[in-house]
């Protein structure tokens, strides 16, 4: 959990003896909302491949407060290049009971080729990926997280030619969850890696989704030299896997599975409130016993005396 939101739990239970009202519990998720400061506009990517444009109505978080988003907030495994930033409609945050995200990643893993895209059979593809998804769900349980179970499509995969772009939606089950998490993929190809947007959601939000993704296409733009059309077979890596190796999920290992917590924020804010909130009245109860134990100790034996 992060500096901040230790600090304001612990604010708003200690102040008080008694359960969180909603209005504090609000206030509570207001500040962590508040906490994040986004950008608009064009934003050039660190590693210097290229640059989001953050189209209208949208906004960006960057790496650093994205980072804090998947791992503090929404309780994800802490991996090395996990997010470069989260792009998101610009009405809700990341604790909002609706909505979605996008989170930016960057895999070098070389120039692409796309000849096998007319002739993918996507059924047996996926039941490969429930396969694979099962024994990567193996080794979240042994890091104590909650194991994952791949449900099928929510949206088959569909590869643009022209523009280089793949895309495509996975329904995702995360423990016994009864809400099920929707991962809506995109992948930019370039000449020296694919630019990958997962859009982190519920099902619930895939009508949503689904409506933005023209704009969500756009965003990306590699910078002269990093484009796909730019590739140099005397130079260049080519990867070691083709565009039904994306889809497949073969870089799992760097593009990963986000749980889709911040539906739920304030349930989040409401349990962990409590949870100060019973360590504080535990803390305050055993001094105040201490201290009435005090009391008793210095009282002369005349006080000591019940009145008759």
């Amino acid at each position: 959990m992060s500096a901040f939101m230790v600090t304001m739990l612990s604010a708003a239970v200690y102040a008080q003896e008694t359960e969180p009202t909603e209005a504090e519990i609000q206030a509570v998720y207001d500040s962590i909302e508040n906490s994040y400061t986004y950008e608009y506009g064009k934003i050039e990517l660190k590693n210097g491949v290229g640059a989001i444009n953050v189209p209208q109505g949208f906004k960006y978080l960057d790496a650093e407060q994205s980072k804090r988003v998947l791992v503090d907030l929404w309780g994800n495994p802490d991996e090395e290049d996990m997010t470069m930033g989260l792009i998101m409609p610009e009405k809700y945050g990341v604790l909002s009971d609706h909505g979605y995200v996008f989170n930016i990643m960057y895999d070098e893993i070389g120039y692409v080729k796309d000849d096998d895209a007319d002739d993918i059979d996507y059924s047996d593809l996926l039941k490969d990926m429930k396969e694979e998804t099962s024994e990567a769900s193996k080794t979240r349980v042994t890091m104590g997280y909650d194991p994952i179970d791949l449900i099928g499509w929510a949206t088959p995969p569909y590869y643009d030619k022209d523009r280089k772009i793949l895309h495509w939606a996975k329904e995702i089950q995360f423990g016994t969850d009864s809400i099920h998490t929707l991962n809506y993929n995109v992948r930019v190809l370039g000449r020296k890696g694919v630019l990958v947007l997962n859009a982190i959601g519920s099902m619930e939000d895939l009508g949503i989704v689904q409506q933005d993704i023209p704009q969500v296409l756009n965003i990306v733009e590699f910078n002269d030299g990093y484009k796909y059309k730019d590739f140099d077979p005397s130079v260049d890596e080519v990867a070691a896997w083709t565009i039904g190796g994306l889809v497949a999920g073969k870089v799992l290992a760097k593009v990963g599975f986000f749980a889709v917590i911040a539906k739920f924020g304030k349930f989040i804010v409401i349990g962990l409130m409590a949870f100060f909130g019973a360590i504080y009245r535990r803390i305050t109860g055993k001094k105040k016993k201490e201290d009435e134990d005090t009391d008793s100790e210095n009282q002369t034996p005349e006080q000591l005396t019940p009145e008759a």
